[in-house]
Protein backbone atom coordinates (compact mmCIF):
# COMPACT_ATOMS: atom_id res chain seq x y z
CA UNK A 1 0.00 0.00 0.00
CA UNK A 2 1.34 3.18 -0.91
CA UNK A 3 0.83 5.85 1.68
CA UNK A 4 1.66 9.69 0.80
CA UNK A 5 0.53 12.73 2.38
CA UNK A 6 1.10 14.44 -1.40
CA UNK A 7 -2.39 14.83 -3.73
CA UNK A 8 -1.01 12.63 -6.28
CA UNK A 9 1.68 9.40 -6.70
CA UNK A 10 4.42 10.02 -8.51
CA UNK A 11 5.11 8.31 -11.54
CA UNK A 12 1.07 7.02 -11.40
CA UNK A 13 -2.04 8.10 -12.33
CA UNK A 14 -5.02 7.62 -10.10
CA UNK A 15 -7.43 5.66 -12.05
CA UNK A 16 -10.14 5.35 -9.17
CA UNK A 17 -11.19 7.73 -6.46
CA UNK A 18 -12.45 5.44 -4.02
CA UNK A 19 -13.35 8.13 -1.35
CA UNK A 20 -12.26 9.30 2.28
CA UNK A 21 -10.72 6.73 4.50
CA UNK A 22 -10.23 7.41 8.50
CA UNK A 23 -8.37 5.65 10.99
CA UNK A 24 -8.79 7.22 14.88
CA UNK A 25 -7.61 5.79 18.41
CA UNK A 26 -8.26 7.08 21.86
CA UNK A 27 -5.22 7.44 24.49
CA UNK A 28 -5.12 8.29 28.05
CA UNK A 29 -2.03 9.44 29.87
CA UNK A 30 -0.75 6.92 32.32
CA UNK A 31 0.08 7.61 36.13
CA UNK A 32 3.62 6.35 35.70
CA UNK A 33 4.33 8.77 32.53
CA UNK A 34 2.72 11.47 34.35
CA UNK A 35 5.10 11.38 37.51
CA UNK A 36 8.17 11.34 34.89
CA UNK A 37 6.45 14.74 33.16
CA UNK A 38 6.23 16.57 35.95
CA UNK A 39 9.74 15.53 36.89
CA UNK A 40 11.04 16.22 33.01
CA UNK A 41 9.22 19.62 33.26
CA UNK A 42 11.08 20.36 36.05
CA UNK A 43 15.39 19.85 34.76
CA UNK A 44 13.61 20.23 30.89
CA UNK A 45 14.62 17.56 28.31
CA UNK A 46 12.03 15.05 26.23
CA UNK A 47 9.19 13.19 27.58
CA UNK A 48 9.82 9.92 26.80
CA UNK A 49 7.03 8.49 27.76
CA UNK A 50 4.75 10.58 26.07
CA UNK A 51 6.73 10.31 22.78
CA UNK A 52 6.45 6.58 22.74
CA UNK A 53 2.73 6.95 23.70
CA UNK A 54 2.15 9.24 20.45
CA UNK A 55 4.17 7.06 18.08
CA UNK A 56 2.02 4.28 19.16
CA UNK A 57 -1.37 6.26 18.43
CA UNK A 58 -0.23 7.18 14.90
CA UNK A 59 0.81 3.84 14.37
CA UNK A 60 -2.43 2.15 15.61
CA UNK A 61 -4.39 5.03 13.86
CA UNK A 62 -2.76 4.73 10.53
CA UNK A 63 -2.74 1.25 10.59
CA UNK A 64 -6.59 1.34 10.99
CA UNK A 65 -7.23 3.88 7.96
CA UNK A 66 -4.98 1.25 5.91
CA UNK A 67 -7.35 -1.56 7.05
CA UNK A 68 -10.31 0.62 5.81
CA UNK A 69 -8.64 1.49 2.49
CA UNK A 70 -8.09 -2.37 1.72
CA UNK A 71 -11.65 -2.96 2.40
CA UNK A 72 -12.41 -1.14 -0.44
CA UNK A 73 -10.00 -2.54 -2.66
CA UNK A 74 -7.65 0.40 -2.84
CA UNK A 75 -3.81 0.37 -3.44
CA UNK A 76 -2.45 3.56 -2.64
CA UNK A 77 -4.14 6.56 -0.09
CA UNK A 78 -2.87 10.09 -0.82
CA UNK A 79 -2.98 13.20 1.08
CA UNK A 80 -2.72 11.64 4.43
CA UNK A 81 -3.12 13.97 6.90
CA UNK A 82 -2.60 13.43 11.31
CA UNK A 83 -5.11 15.38 14.00
CA UNK A 84 -5.48 15.12 17.22
CA UNK A 85 -8.10 16.51 19.95
CA UNK A 86 -8.16 16.67 23.36
CA UNK A 87 -11.45 14.13 24.41
CA UNK A 88 -11.48 14.54 27.95
CA UNK A 89 -8.99 15.14 30.89
CA UNK A 90 -5.64 13.01 29.93
CA UNK A 91 -7.34 11.63 26.91
CA UNK A 92 -6.73 12.44 23.99
CA UNK A 93 -7.69 11.13 20.02
CA UNK A 94 -5.10 10.80 17.21
CA UNK A 95 -6.88 10.73 13.99
CA UNK A 96 -5.40 9.70 10.84
CA UNK A 97 -7.45 10.62 7.16
CA UNK A 98 -6.71 10.36 3.49
CA UNK A 99 -7.90 9.59 0.24
CA UNK A 100 -8.30 5.79 -0.94
CA UNK A 101 -7.52 5.73 -4.73
CA UNK A 102 -5.99 2.59 -7.19
CA UNK A 103 -3.00 4.11 -8.98
CA UNK A 104 -1.68 2.51 -11.97
CA UNK A 105 2.09 3.01 -13.80
CA UNK A 106 1.93 5.64 -16.53
CA UNK A 107 1.64 4.53 -19.67
CA UNK A 108 4.74 5.83 -22.04
CA UNK A 109 2.39 8.96 -23.67
CA UNK A 110 2.02 10.02 -20.07
CA UNK A 111 5.28 9.69 -18.16
CA UNK A 112 6.75 11.65 -21.43
CA UNK A 113 4.30 14.53 -21.09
Amino acid sequence: MIVTNLETVPGKRVARNLGLVMGNTIRAKHVGRDLMAGLKNIVGGELRGYTELLAEARKEAMDRMLSAAEQLGANAVVNVRFSTSSVTQGAAELFAYGTAVTVEELDGAEAGA
